[in-house]
């Protein structure tokens, strides 16, 4: 029994490496600050928590019926990257080139405040969790696992362990992102409006550039895909 806990711990440990880097919860972090600093503390606690929720939800979806889906709609890969760097852009932009200044925005919020019923935006399922977390690249990484598990690894490890090792993952994965969302207002409190509109123009320009990055990368992956039929 130990043996298997401890193959559990290296699968839990090789998942954590691979996801990580790919989730990023920081991309969320920096998205929250930029686009929830005038959400109330409560509501804004609130969506962090159903953020969380739904990046484990997301990746256990995709992990088990992603696949299903994609060839049920007669979706790619390079597709699912095009499309998400197409929504990615566009929030990009957003963030780059807002609609309104800092001091509209504070005037708008204090009006706002007087009304019993306040309509607040809810940003914890776009962009929070798809695509600032659960992003194309984490959706690709997830299928492209999925559709391995049962073959060379079936012989090393313990059937209950691979069984388990995905839901474990996705659960420290939505317990880091709650995390890191949790620390982004002590984050705002330290740099003031200012210094998260900064962090705004920054975040929205790397959006752009990993959307742009996103699309190029679907588009190769079609010319090759295409090479090699050829």
């Amino acid at each position: 029994m130990i043996d298997d806990l401890l193959e559990l711990g290296k699968l839990v440990s090789l998942g954590l490496a691979l996801m990580l880097p790919l989730a990023n919860p920081l991309t969320s972090m920096t998205l929250l600050l930029s686009l929830g600093q005038h959400i109330p503390y409560k509501e804004r606690e609130r969506q962090i928590r159903q953020a969380a929720c739904y990046v484990v939800g997301i990746m256990l979806v995709t992990y088990y019926a992603g696949a299903w889906i994609m060839a049920t709609f007669g979706i790619s890969i390079p597709g699912l990257r095009i499309a998400g760097g197409l929504i990615v852009a566009s929030i990009g932009f957003s963030m780059l080139f807002p609609s309104s200044t800092a001091t509209d925005e504070r005037e708008a919020d204090v009006a706002a405040d007087v009304a019993v019923h306040r309509q607040v935006p809810n940003i914890a399922f776009v962009p929070l969790a798809l695509p600032g977390t659960a992003g194309p690249g984490t959706i690709a990484m997830i299928i492209s696992a999925a559709s391995t598990v049962g073959g060379e690894t079936a012989g090393h490890y313990p059937a209950w362990t691979i069984a388990v090792t995905p839901i474990i993952v996705f659960v420290l994965l939505g317990l880091l992102f709650w995390v890191c969302l949790r620390s982004a207002g002590r984050i705002v409190a330290l740099i003031g409006n200012t210094g998260v509109e900064a962090i705004s123009r920054v975040m929205g320009f790397l959006l752009v550039c990993m959307a742009v990055q996103f699309v190029i990368n679907g588009v190769l992956e079609i010319v090759s895909q295409h090479g090699a039929g050829s």
